[in-house]
């Protein structure tokens, strides 16, 4: 049986610019840095400072936080188990959204989140994103628009979403907890 070494921040690194669709050249030029260090940042041979940090986060859009909230698992579960209280937050946490991923890391084709929406939040209008995804509602109901068309989905409903724009909101007064599966990996 062979172990793989557990996922770093340069794997990270990598895996979402990839999923962004960028270069080596293309970040290495927004970030004014050489294509050599970004290359060697993702390999684990050079560690970025805070302000590279923010600056790549930037770049990324994702908070400077998804970079730094990866807990330290014993050994022998680092890239296999996460526990719930060392799940990475991902998001701005705006418009009443809290976003945790539950996949051990950002390398695999795919990734897992689970979202809370609170009461009487909104999203601030449709987005789409270049992703197949499938939303399973744990408990609670929200309002999911799907290239225009909206649905009701509440405890045991499961939607998809394909490269369409989407919306959402919860009018409803509990949260709704979403289980998230998110192919190719956005945070």
């Amino acid at each position: 049986m062979r172990h793989e070494p557990p996922a770093s921040l340069g794997a990270d690194l990598r895996a979402l610019r990839r999923a962004r669709g960028l270069t080596l050249q293309a970040l290495a030029e927004a970030l004014g840095r050489s294509v050599g260090w970004i290359s060697q940042v993702e390999r684990d041979l050079s560690q970025p400072s805070i302000a590279d940090l923010r600056a790549m986060a930037k770049a990324l859009g994702v908070p400077i936080s998804m970079l730094f909230g990866k807990a330290r698992a014993p050994v022998e579960e680092e890239g296999r188990v996460v526990r719930a209280g060392m799940r990475r937050p991902l998001g701005s946490r705006a418009a009443g959204l809290v976003e945790e991923l539950l996949s051990p890391d950002l390398t695999d084709d795919f990734e897992v989140v689970h979202s809370t929406f609170a009461p009487g939040s909104r999203l601030n209008g449709p987005q789409q994103r270049p992703t197949q995804e499938v939303g399973y509602v744990v408990s609670g109901r929200l309002d999911v628009a799907i290239n225009g068309t909206w649905f009701s989905v509440g405890e045991g409903d499961s939607f998809r979403i394909k490269g369409e724009p989407y919306d959402w909101a919860n009018p409803h007064d509990v949260p709704a907890v979403v289980i998230w599966v998110i192919a190719p990996p956005v945070y």
